[in-house]
């Protein structure tokens, strides 16, 4: 593809567009149909309906795309790129009605996500990236924190219960590492991070939609983002982002293997 990575933002930003139109219709309705996976994550017509909605936009727009899709699975195209979209990212939010969900756009070539979306439409909030040219939330360029000692960092969890996976090994070490805690978990904690409104995003669990749009808007604000076990790759099977400064500490600390800085 002789494309550059910010050609892509306008058609990601297209089919965010029309993912939001379908999420907010959906979005606390009083008769929401909900489906139970076979993980036992749940999936809603809202899911099905904007993953429907991007692969046609796919194909009129864009037909040599693959696609990669958390509730359709995956189609090939005719050249090394495809779209990876998690169609709502935060379901279980979405469907206890609380606003914190999202669309995760991502366009890949040749194994390298080089541009994403993500969309948050009950929180009128979208955020996007591309190799190169930086990462921007409605319009404004972002930049990760400069905080380099734990004891200084904000950290960002999802769920520390018993379901999910439960919490990631060590995550109560690191709790007791840094500075406060803010439990918001899925896409959000990301993109704060991204922000520069903390330091830190843990998430033990993660699947390559998950990863792909949030892995480069935080790499372009200038963090950095891999799974548990250090590798930078949407397959890792789990995603820790932060400033880059404390990432390795952050690593070792979960890992047991470090005393906290």
């Amino acid at each position: 593809m002789s494309a550059a990575p910010a050609d892509w933002l306008p058609f990601l930003t297209e089919v965010a567009d029309r993912a939001d139109e379908i999420a907010l219709r959906f979005f606390q309705a009083k008769e929401l149909r909900v489906a139970t996976k076979a993980d036992s994550s749940p999936v809603t017509e809202a899911d099905q309906q904007i993953e429907t909605e991007a692969r046609a936009l796919v194909r009129a727009r864009h037909p040599e795309l693959g696609i990669l899709g958390e509730e359709q699975g995956e189609a090939p195209g005719s050249v090394e790129a495809r779209l990876i979209i998690d169609p709502i990212d935060g379901t279980r939010n979405f469907v206890r009605g609380i606003p914190v969900f999202g669309t995760l756009l991502a366009v890949e070539v040749r194994g390298e996500v080089v541009a994403g979306v993500v969309s948050a439409p009950a929180l009128r909030m979208r955020w996007l990236a591309a190799r190169g040219s930086g990462a921007f939330r409605d319009g404004r360029r972002l930049t990760v924190s400069r905080v380099s000692a734990l004891r200084e960092a904000t950290l960002f969890h999802g769920n520390l219960g018993s379901g999910e996976a439960g919490p990631p090994r060590g995550i109560l070490q690191l709790i007791g590492a840094v500075d406060r805690t803010r439990g918001f978990g899925d896409f959000y904690q990301h993109m704060l991070v991204a922000e520069g409104a903390g330091e830190i995003g843990v998430d033990p669990v993660m699947q390559p939609w998950d990863v792909a749009a949030l892995q480069v808007i935080v790499e372009a604000a200038g963090g950095t983002a891999t799974g548990l076990d250090g590798r930078r790759s949407i397959h890792a099977g789990s995603l820790v982002t932060s400033n880059g400064l404390l990432h390795r500490a952050v690593l070792d600390t979960l890992a047991g293997e470090a005393r906290p800085a």
